[in-house]
Parts: C-alpha cells; sequence; structure tokens
C-alpha cells in the first residue's frame, strides 16, 4: 500500500493520480444516480445504454484514425450515444411495456453491433478489452476535465430537481395528479443515467458497468433510512470501492476495473452478511 501512495504523489507517473481523482470525482456521480437506479428498479435500463455506448466508441475511434477527428474522443462518443440510447428508450417507454422491451434489445444490439464493424474499420489496432473492461489507467487530462463537467452537472441536475424525481419515483400516480410531468422527469432521469454510464465505462468497462452502478447503492439501503442518505452513503461507498481497486490493480498488476468491481461485491456481501446478523440478533 505504502508503493501505491508514493506512486499518486511522484511525478513519473501522473496516470495513477489521474485514476485516483477520476474514481473520486465520479463517486457522487456513482452514488446519486445509482440511488434512482436501484429505487426505479431500472438496471435493464442502464444495461442496454452501457452496451450502446460501445457504437459511439467505435464511430470516435475511426474517425480520429480515419479522418484525424481528434476533438471527438471515445470518452464523447461515449456520451453522444448514450444521450441518443436514453432518448430512444424513453420515448418507446412511453408507449407501452412491449416496446421498451423491443426498443431496449434494439439498442442493446445496435449499439455493440455498430462499435464492433467501426472498431474493426479502424486503420490501427485498437484492444476492444480496456473498453469492455474498463482501464482508468489510461485517462488522459482531457478525459479527466471530461469528467469533473459532466459530474457536476449530474449531480447538481439530480439534486436541483430531487423533490420531482422523488415523486416520480415513489408514487408516479401521485405526481400526475400534483401536476408534475412524469414522462419528461423520467426522460431526465434516462439521461442523468446515461451521463453516468459514460463515466462508468472509463472507470470499469462497459460489461462490469452494471455492478458499479446499483451495488454500491445496494449496499447503502442496509444503512440508510432515506434516499438522501442512500444518496450519501453510496457516493462514499463507491469512492472507497473505487480507491480500494485501483490500489489494488497497481499494486498487483491486475485491470482496474476487475479490481474495483471485485472490492464493489465484497462490500455488498459484507454489508449482507451485517445485515442478516443483525436480524438474528433482534430475534433473540
Amino acid at each position: 500500500m505504502i508503493e501505491f501512495v508514493e506512486a499518486v504523489f511522484s511525478a513519473q507517473v501522473p496516470f495513477i493520480r489521474f485514476a485516483l481523482i477520476a474514481g473520486l470525482v465520479s463517486a457522487p456521480a456513482f452514488g446519486v444516480v445509482g440511488s434512482y437506479v436501484v429505487v426505479n428498479r431500472v438496471s435493464y435500463l442502464a444495461g442496454a445504454i452501457s452496451h450502446s455506448v460501445l457504437g459511439g466508441i467505435g464511430i470516435s475511434l475511426y474517425l480520429r484514425f480515419a479522418h484525424g477527428t481528434e476533438w471527438f474522443t471515445p470518452f464523447w462518443g461515449a456520451f453522444v450515444a448514450a444521450m441518443i440510447s436514453a432518448l430512444v428508450v424513453s420515448w418507446a417507454s412511453s408507449k407501452g411495456k412491449q416496446r421498451t422491451d423491443s426498443a431496449i434489445s434494439t439498442v442493446w444490439a445496435l449499439g455493440t453491433a455498430i462499435g464492433v464493424i467501426f472498431i474493426v474499420r479502424t486503420p490501427t489496432f485498437v484492444d476492444p478489452m480496456a473498453y469492455l473492461f474498463g482501464n482508468i489507467l489510461l485517462l488522459s487530462p482531457q478525459d479527466l476535465w471530461g469528467i469533473i463537467v459532466l459530474d457536476v452537472i449530474i449531480v447538481v441536475s439530480a439534486v436541483f430537481l430531487y423533490p420531482q424525481l422523488f415523486a416520480v419515483s415513489f408514487d408516479p400516480e401521485f405526481a400526475t395528479v400534483r401536476g408534475v410531468a412524469v414522462q419528461r422527469h423520467i426522460t431526465f432521469l434516462l439521461l442523468l443515467t446515461g451521463a453516468t454510464v459514460v463515466l462508468m465505462v472509463t472507470t470499469v468497462g462497459i460489461v462490469l458497468v452494471i455492478t458499479l452502478l446499483t451495488l454500491p447503492a445496494a449496499t447503502a439501503g442496509y444503512f440508510a433510512r432515506s434516499l438522501k442518505g442512500l444518496m450519501i452513503l453510496a457516493s462514499v461507498f463507491s469512492a472507497v470501492f473505487s480507491v480500494a481497486g485501483i490500489a489494488l490493480s497497481y499494486i498487483y498488476d491486475l485491470p482496474s476495473g476487475a479490481g474495483i468491481v471485485l472490492f464493489t461485491i465484497a462490500g455488498y456481501v459484507l454489508a449482507w452478511l451485517y445485515s442478516r446478523v443483525r436480524e438474528q440478533g433482534a430475534r433473540a
């Protein structure tokens, strides 16, 4: 652990510092939006959006290496794809469950297929493993600033619209009666989820994104007694799991995304065991 701390403050390995900052800065977004995802039980929607971003990443890589479009980085390619996918899923959800299921399947498969095609056509070798399973150690300063800006927007938006999103999450019928535009706020929530997925793809990759989006909030659910408390605890857990996973990946030369997910799952299991022990003690 000492060598990890030394690396964080070393000028020779700035990528460790970038990774640590990204993990800490992203934690509030993971905690806030993850809490809404868990409460609304829409993790499968997040799964579709996360897989669709491969299409944006593939197009971005192709444009950069084939046509020199340097400004359109994979981060922003993923962001555009996530926003489009969120809007498509939201539109389908307003038309009924059958169309929602079809839209989710379409977004999931189409994004993945487009991503694979453009990655293969990119005129240089691209390792898809970094995008599928994450590599936070490869973050650039530009990506880090993008994460910070996106994180601030997500958190401020979610907090500013807390009453409306709370009502839509727990009692949409009552919210409709009170004049809340339920579908509009559901769309906004899906857009926030899409933006958060982009942050997570950088951290843990496309395949593992659902774990970091849901398990910190699920872990916090064993201790929190309100939605605000859930968000705060989930943010703290996300930060702890990210830092621990980055440290593990650096010390033992492991994939950073897998390391973060391992700590996230371990934290959830420990919280579950604690809740079981507490229940047994209360019954006794």
